[in-house]
């Protein structure tokens, strides 16, 4: 409820003041965040578009390998050099925005002497498919990351962006409403003070 006294105009004054500075650090913020999207982003496409040609590559080198050693062959050898990839998923802060990222250990792209199995065994098609695959590993996981980063960034834009909206078309145009409905009160008040003045003026004189 509006109570029209000059204590409360300058309450609803300092309110409307306060509003704009919201609104200005909302907007700053804002900025920051998407500025720090578009860098993420930037990252993410690249790394898909990395994989999508890397993945293609890999599909036809397994294809002509599978015409030297046979899919039997290419089975055994994958069964041999399995092995688990160590991860760890950790809490991470950007402006603010907590989001998951992976830690990787140790490189998940082995030279051909550092597989269980003799190397001579395989055809280079095979080498070849086998080094692009455990690259693509290596960009999912990457990319696994960044969609934590870009999912909860996109969420804190969209977050911001619709503060701002209800500061700037809601809150601030009610705050000044207010502000105006009680300086013509305030005024009213004060003609209609002067007018009684006067006649008073009038009668004694």
């Amino acid at each position: 409820m509006i109570h029209p006294t000059r204590t409360d105009l300058l309450q609803l004054k300092q309110k409307a003041v306060s509003v704009v500075n919201s609104v200005a650090i909302l907007k700053a913020r804002r900025h920051a965040v998407i500025r720090s999207f578009l860098e993420s982003v930037r990252t993410f496409v690249r790394s898909r578009d990395a994989i999508r040609l890397d993945y293609g590559q890999a599909l036809a080198e397994i294809h002509l390998s599978e015409g030297h050693e046979g899919m039997a062959a290419i089975e055994s050898l994958a069964a041999t050099a399995a092995r688990e990839v160590g991860v760890t998923v950790e809490q991470r802060n950007a402006l603010g925005v907590r989001y998951r990222d992976l830690t990787i250990y140790g490189p998940l792209v082995r030279s051909p002497v550092e597989r269980t199995y003799g190397y001579t065994l395989a055809s280079p098609h095979l080498e070849e498919s086998i080094h692009l695959f455990e690259s693509i590993v290596g960009t999912m996981l990457e990319i696994a990351a960044f969609e934590s980063k870009v999912k909860m960034l996109g969420r804190e834009i969209t977050r911001v962006t619709r503060t701002t909206r209800v500061l700037e078309e809601r809150v601030l145009p009610s705050v000044r409403a207010d502000i105006r409905t009680v300086v013509e009160y305030i005024r009213e008040r004060e003609r209609e003070a002067n007018f009684r003045l006067r006649r008073f003026k009038a009668r004694r004189g």
